[in-house]
């Protein structure tokens, strides 16, 4: 048994090796398409919360200026707009119901470079823990034909430095994913604060109007609006 588990460490190593190089691959491959993905929908959320305020007055000049950005925050509040006229509270539950469904797509990604910069580490310890057995095992039989006179430690030494590598390659994988994870996670708050800005702005804008034109005592009732049904296109995970 113990001859076998010798064996298969000998292999190990390289496996590991493999291993780690191909989640590299992948790690560089997620980071780049969120690089792409939050660069293509950047925005100066304090300028279009100053261009949005200035057009609330009119619903279309709002909704085409926020159809002209690219952002997430464009295009939650966007589609909590037509509930404008239903008051704060029902605007705020699109707004979030409209976040919730984008959150998947905005967190694309997260799990994996997280999981990897924690752990890969310690894929590349265990990658070196079984060289160094192997590089022990060459140690016993080195040793047995120093005894005999025959004997090379050359072997033994570029086992250990080959053992060692694994960690390194494990720390080199797992810090662009950790600098990455961070930055993509603060990202997604970002938006997430920007989206919590624009819509205390506007529900504030909400209370304001409805503070200054109080309704008349005995004055006709106002027609029922027409909001757009709510669908949920994405299940939120409890």
């Amino acid at each position: 048994m113990m001859d076998k588990l010798l064996d298969i460490a000998g292999v190990g190593g390289t496996v590991v090796l493999v291993i780690l190089l191909a989640l590299s691959v992948i790690s560089i491959g997620i980071i780049i398409e969120r690089l792409v993905y939050f660069r293509r929908r950047r925005v100066d959320a304090v300028k279009l919360a100053k261009e949005l305020a200035a057009t609330l007055d009119d619903h279309e000049a709002a909704r085409a200026l926020l159809a002209k950005s690219p952002s997430i925050e464009a295009q939650v509040i966007a589609e909590a707009m037509p509930w404008y006229e239903a008051g704060p509270e029902p605007f705020d539950e699109i707004v979030k119901k409209g976040l919730a469904e984008r959150r998947k797509d905005v967190e694309s990604g997260l799990v994996f470079l997280g999981t990897l910069g924690n752990n890969a580490p310690f894929v590349g310890l265990f990658g070196t823990v079984l060289g160094i057995i192997v590089a022990f095992r060459e140690l016993s039989s080195a040793a047995a034909n120093v005894a005999s006179g025959s004997g090379n430690m050359n072997n033994v030494m570029a086992g250990i430095a080959e053992a060692l590598v694994s960690t390194a390659v494990g720390i080199l994988v797992a810090v662009p994913a950790v600098i990455f994870f961070n930055i993509f996670q603060k990202k997604t708050v970002v938006i997430e604060d920007n989206i919590g800005a624009l819509t205390n702005a506007i529900t504030a804008h909400m209370k304001r109007d409805r503070d200054a034109k109080p309704h008349a005592k005995g004055s006709a009732p106002v027609a029922r609006q027409s909001y757009p049904a709510i669908t949920i296109e994405h299940p939120v995970e409890a």
